[in-house]
């Protein structure tokens, strides 16, 4: 098992924190670092919410809370949260696709971009309640209020 130093500790925490697998920090690390030797068992060791962590000093632990905050908070850093950067994937997907000559992939494409522009994919919802003909208009609701007539007891009279 390869000794760590604080970079390689951080950034174990790091990718832990904003949800990434430890076979995919174990990946990472072998990436980022130079071929550097790291197993699943010794990244879970930084990831507060396991078990095996139980040793984890407060310090990565607090690295590991600042991280997952942050990463939580700040969503529209994720390039496919973006409206804009979907579509521009969508199409140039469609674009390769048609060159492709895969027309059935470039028609799903096509028809995803349609659904994304219709904010298919949102819990949004546009209500329209009139009819073809117009007769379902919505029309406004007036209420009148009256005081009641009462006797010199406060009782109501009818």
């Amino acid at each position: 098992m390869a000794t760590l130093n604080n970079k390689v500790k951080a950034f174990i925490v790091q990718g832990l924190a904003t949800y990434m697998t430890p076979s995919e920090v174990v990946e990472a690390v072998n990436q980022e670092f130079d071929g550097l030797k790291v197993t699943r068992q010794q990244v879970s060791n930084y990831d507060p919410s396991k078990a095996a962590a139980i040793n984890l000093s407060q310090k990565w632990k607090d690295l590991f809370k600042q991280f997952r905050d942050d990463f939580n908070n700040d969503i529209q850093a994720i390039p496919i949260a973006n409206k804009a950067y979907r579509l521009n994937m969508l199409d140039r997907m469609a674009r390769d696709a048609e060159k492709s000559k895969n027309r059935p992939l470039a028609a799903a494409l096509a028809e995803q971009a349609a659904k994304e522009m219709g904010e298919v994919f949102t819990n949004k919802q546009k209500v329209d309640n009139t009819s073809s003909d117009g007769s379902m208009a919505t029309k406004p609701t007036v209420i009148r209020l009256v005081a009641p007539k009462v006797d010199e007891n406060g009782r109501a009279i009818k």
